[in-house]
């Protein structure tokens, strides 16, 4: 049963740090796409671990993942405050590279030339 309510618990605050996120008026969270891609929180409730995927900022991920680092306890207190719970975790974002490196495994899949068939 607790691993139960432990997945629900990570899903609503995962759901509420989308809303968070894109309430706040930070300039080094706008110009490309943030998606909050995996929330892993550990049974204790003391930190919750958040990926995060960035496409197309000009800085990259790092300034991004570097800006809600800065801004996780400001993070802590709106979740804290909209989920009705005592103890929210610390959050450490953490930049997810899984839609930039299967974008870059999609494009050499796509330049590799298919064998030429030799049926003669």
């Amino acid at each position: 049963m607790a691993t139960k309510n432990h997945g629900r618990m990570a899903q609503d605050m995962k759901r509420e740090l989308i809303a968070v996120i894109g309430a706040m008026k930070d300039p080094r969270l706008a110009g490309g796409l943030l998606t909050v891609t995996r929330l892993e929180v550990t049974p204790d409730l003391d930190v919750a671990r958040v990926y995060v995927s960035v496409l197309g900022h000009e800085g990259g991920a790092a300034p991004v993942v570097a800006a809600l680092n800065q801004a996780s306890g400001h993070i802590r207190t709106e979740i804290s405050r909209r989920m009705h719970i005592r103890k929210a975790p610390r959050y450490v974002f953490v930049a997810d590279d899984g839609a930039a490196y299967a974008e870059h495994i999609n494009r050499l899949l796509k330049d590799l030339d298919p064998a030429p068939n030799d049926e003669t």
